[in-house]
């Protein structure tokens, strides 16, 4: 776990940024909704997810940590994104906006969000809300 930190220069999507000093940096533990994918359409829900994202994180200073592997097939640094004490990963997943998708070997957090994951689709936050149609498997039937 090495810890890095630098200015967020671009939001690429849901899950994705760009860190002055750093370079691409894929949020570790979490899926966002597809927006650039060279062989998927856009998804549902990725269009809000980046502007989440983009809310919490454009050009403020953020912190990174790595867990076990430090970068994925792609040469983006995998990492858990905090500006100050909120971890954005987690913030993402609370409010709808992503997913939990543990990378292994690099699940440190991976309970925790399964938690969050499991209390914004109980509460019907963001993607998961009646507005979007519920989860994204059909609409929502009551508490999960």
């Amino acid at each position: 776990m090495s810890p890095r930190s630098g200015q967020v220069v671009s939001v690429l999507d849901g899950d994705t940024i760009v860190v002055r000093g750093v370079g691409t940096v894929r949020y570790l533990g979490i899926d966002a909704p597809e927006l650039h994918h060279p062989r998927k359409p856009v998804e549902r829900f990725a269009a809000r997810a980046a502007a989440m994202n983009r809310r919490l994180v454009a050009g403020r200073t953020v912190r990174l940590e790595t867990d076990l592997e430090e970068r994925d097939a792609y040469g983006r640094l995998l990492a858990y994104v905090y500006v100050g004490r909120v971890m954005v990963n987690a913030r993402l997943v609370a409010d709808g906006a992503a997913e939990q998708f543990p990378f292994e070997p690099n699940t440190r957090h991976r309970s925790e969000f399964a938690r969050l994951e499991h209390e914004a689709m109980r509460q019907w936050r963001g993607q998961w809300g009646p507005a979007e149609g519920g989860p994204p498997w059909g609409t929502p039937t009551g508490d999960r």
